[in-house]
């Protein structure tokens, strides 16, 4: 992939992951647009980085998404990437039934649904374009699920089986599509709560920041790697299902 001159639309792009890599897209000669469902948080983001174009958007609401593109129709006609990035984590115990569920917000819509039904939307807008990519943020708990997370894991799953369905059938009109891989980092908003309630247990590992990833995944995209891991979530995509055995009884205690 060519990774200067595009125009790329990166949703939950003001905090984490997606605003490192906004500001990398950014360095490296692209225009870039961000959106999300906090305002403040992109007026943040444009603060420090007034090129970028922003948009209040909800993915993970119908009508969100279809006022999205027509938005970027509009405003951004040379738009050629779509990163899929928004996404929520949660701690969800089931054994207190549906208790957990109702208490936050909704991982499928906002980690599956949103990507797939952006995915379908924007596919007509960029078949046949120049460079046109479509990026998904999955997780290396796609591969090795955290029990005390099993939506988030589940979701995370299903977008790594969409990423390869998506990719044959794009092929046909000209869309590349890549899948990102992060391993934990703990430089952003995911799962704040969870993790305060866990304390200090497994906050002490060694992991990159969103900036030290944003890094690898240009390179990886640079290179034309259609899967983009790094550290544990390289380690568990290329792993034998022994050892994902083996690592998710150790993970899990």
């Amino acid at each position: 992939m060519v990774i200067t001159g595009n125009t790329v639309l990166i949703t939950g792009g003001a905090t984490g992951i997606g605003y490192a890599l906004a500001e990398s897209f950014l360095e490296a000669g692209n225009k870039v647009i961000i959106c999300g469902r906090r305002e403040e948080k992109l007026l943040s983001a444009q603060k420090r980085h007034p090129e970028f174009k922003i948009r209040v958007c909800d993915v993970s609401d119908e009508n969100g998404r279809e006022s999205l593109l027509a938005w970027i129709v509009s405003n951004c006609k040379d738009m050629n990437v779509l990163i899929n990035n928004a996404g929520i984590q949660r701690d969800i115990d089931f054994t207190k039934g549906v208790e957990d569920l109702k208490k936050g917000g909704d991982e499928i819509k906002i980690n599956l649904e949103a990507p797939i039904y952006l995915s379908a939307l924007f596919t007509p807008f960029l078949a046949n374009r120049q460079g046109a990519a479509i990026i998904n943020v999955s997780s290396g708990l796609a591969f090795l699920p955290m029990a005390r997370m099993p939506v988030y894991c589940a979701t995370k799953a299903a977008l790594h089986t969409f990423c390869l369905s998506l990719r044959h059938q794009l092929s046909r009109v000209g869309i590349r599509v890549f899948e990102i891989i992060p391993p934990m980092i703990l430089d952003t908003e995911l799962n704040l709560e969870g993790r305060a309630n866990r304390g200090r247990r497994g906050m002490n590992m060694k992991t990159p920041t969103s900036e030290e990833f944003a890094a690898a995944v240009m390179k990886g995209l640079a290179n034309d790697e259609s899967e983009i891991g790094y550290g544990m979530g390289d380690e568990f995509k290329t792993a034998s299902r022994a050892d994902l055995e083996r690592r998710f009884e150790q993970m899990n205690r």
